[in-house]
């Protein structure tokens, strides 16, 4: 499987980290919010990148970048994801890997082999609001509980993120987000951003004052709760 997307140079992507971003077609989630409506919906016609051509650039910027980002799409899904992580690994590379947490077993199974360095984990909304946030009529929350599990026990560094909208965030699932994640270290609440790249659109970002209420109120169950994408 060949990745479909390329941004070759990001300084925001990984903290810390001159980066390059991979994306991955296809994904299980169907997040109405998601900006990357033609990978999720369209895999099948989504560009293809040889492979050959990422690893020779990779060897090219050795010395001027130092971290590769995983992401999609739903990266997990891809079948020799492992193999294409080893292959940059041994070019001395970080690895971040972005996911939904709908396959822990394949998580745990890139942490347990050591490719992955930092993972950044969707937190979509509390339990009972999850379906619909992701556009789905139901979903498998042991899966995302084993996920978030797996990461905060196994991952050498790691992120929750949750982009939050006046729709489907307030007060109440805030609150449940905070008993998924219990004894987190770091959660990013993510502004969000409309725009006729998603796969629907149209919702509502959550006023600044507003999120940081948010942010306050899940400082009881994360030990460090920052806002992003808010000036």
């Amino acid at each position: 499987m060949d990745f479909s997307g390329w941004q070759k140079l990001t300084l925001v992507d990984f903290d810390k980290h001159m980066a390059t971003t991979l994306f991955t077609a296809g994904c299980d989630f169907r997040c109405p919010f998601c900006h990357n409506r033609d990978l999720v919906l369209n895999p099948s016609e989504a560009p293809v990148i040889p492979w050959d051509e990422i690893v020779s650039y990779l060897k090219k910027r050795k010395g001027i970048l130092d971290g590769v980002v995983i992401t999609g799409g739903e990266p997990t899904l891809m079948p020799d994801l492992a193999d294409k992580l080893r292959d940059i690994k041994a070019l001395g590379y970080a690895i971040k890997l972005d996911t939904n947490g709908s396959r822990p077993q394949v998580l745990k199974s890139l942490l347990e082999a050591h490719l992955v360095d930092y993972v950044a984990m969707d937190i979509k909304n509390s339990a009972e609001k999850y379906a619909e946030t992701i556009g789905l009529p139901k979903v498998d929350m042991d899966a995302i509980r084993e996920s978030i599990s797996i990461i905060m026990k196994e991952a050498p560094d790691y992120e929750f993120r949750t982009t939050i909208f006046s729709e489907l965030h307030n007060e109440e699932s805030i609150r449940g987000i905070g008993e998924l994640i219990h004894g987190a270290k770091r959660l990013f609440l993510q502004r969000y951003i409309d725009s006729e790249h998603c796969i629907q659109g149209g919702f509502h970002e959550v006023e600044k004052e507003k999120a940081t209420a948010f942010a306050d109120l899940l400082r009881n169950d994360v030990e460090q709760v920052s806002l992003r994408g808010y000036l």
